[in-house]
């Protein structure tokens, strides 16, 4: 295991970007050297101050340029919609680039995009990782991990369950919480890519199994707030979108092999209820022989509440990952290039 010091860039300081950045400033087996940000009032400002740490020294900057001229390891590329072009030039420039939206695994969606990032890679000699919660760790890495314990496996199901009303976040308005039913339906949905995303994790494991992909599916529903929900960011009113149910089912060999469900609500005055409770969790369920099913949940808070961790886990599944990608050959790399990525500097 290597005992260096690795350069590290943070790309975007947003939500998941801010947890990163704490972690790059913290941990002794990363030098931040760079931040790109995107909002002109960070422009300036000490890398320490956007994270309520100690002065570091970096300055966050709005300039690409700089950015791409700087001395660095790898790039953690975290803003909230992917741009391939600007990854590519970040891999053409010799850094190795960690993202957290992926791309994660080469499906018929993806492919253009990987042999455009398989192709800057190799010109910079680095590599390219895509990884995050979910996609990217618990509906591939970590059903495939538990398939060891399985002698014959039926069907796979996976959840995603966000309490948002617990853990609010910019994705409550992103997502068209608070809206009609009509006003969601009929405006540009920004789920638009998520079945072929997740798809790709769901390719993954297929291919981990030895499979195909025959067919991908999905179904929507939506829940209505029965009374007035107050959240941090404002209201969501009685009639109203309070919760969405993402199912995305994968086929093979004529029968369903793995289903992935995403429930995110807004607390638990709603119709249909669902009945998930007030836990936010992910959840995989295995049938077939063994049948068993594992839960990974936030311990609860000081108020007895357990939060969503995703944005914290898709940092540091990002962060984490960083060493053994900027040491691998150069490419894209899944996880199974990757093996056991095995953290550095944690015990501190």
């Amino acid at each position: 295991m290597s005992q260096k010091s690795y350069r590290v860039i943070q790309w975007a300081t947003g939500t998941v970007g801010k947890v990163s950045l704490r972690h790059f400033i913290e941990n002794p087996a990363f030098e931040l050297v760079g931040v790109l940000v995107t909002n002109p009032e960070k422009v300036g400002k000490d890398a320490g101050e956007l994270v309520d740490l100690p002065p570091t020294g970096v300055l966050a900057t709005n300039d690409v340029e700089a950015i791409i001229a700087l001395d660095a390891d790898c790039v953690l590329f975290a803003p909230m919609l992917q741009d391939i072009d600007m990854v590519c030039r970040l891999l053409s420039s010799g850094k190795n680039v960690v993202s957290t939206i992926g791309p994660f695994f080469t499906t018929d969606f993806s492919k253009a995009e990987v042999e455009q990032l398989e192709a800057a890679a190799q010109e910079g000699g680095v590599s390219f990782h895509g990884c995050g919660i979910h996609p990217g760790f618990i509906g591939d890495i970590m059903p495939m991990t538990l398939t060891r314990l399985m002698d014959r496996i039926d069907r796979i199901q996976v959840f995603e369950i966000a309490n948002k009303l617990v853990s609010p976040s910019v994705y409550i308005e992103f997502m068209g919480f608070g809206l009609t039913p009509e006003e969601l339906s009929a405006r540009p949905n920004c789920m638009e890519y998520a079945m072929p995303t997740f798809g790709e994790s769901m390719a993954m494991v297929l291919a981990g199994l030895g499979k195909q992909v025959e067919n991908l599916t999905e179904k929507h529903e939506i829940a209505l707030a029965r009374n007035d929900i107050a959240y941090p960011g404002g209201v969501i009113r009685a009639g109203t979108v309070a919760g969405q149910h993402w199912e995305w089912t994968m086929w093979t060999e004529g029968k369903p092999l793995l289903l992935y469900h995403l429930y995110y609500v807004m607390g638990e005055d709603m119709e249909p209820n669902w009945g998930l409770g007030a836990t936010s969790r992910h959840r995989i369920v295995f049938e077939g022989n063994p049948e068993f099913e594992m839960t990974l949940t936030a311990s609860p808070d000081a108020e007895g509440k357990h939060p969503f961790l995703g944005i914290i886990w898709t940092a540091l599944l990002g962060a984490t990952a960083i060493p053994q990608v900027c040491d691998a050959k150069p490419g894209v790399l899944t996880h199974f290039d990757l093996g056991v990525v095995r953290p550095q500097g944690l015990i501190r």
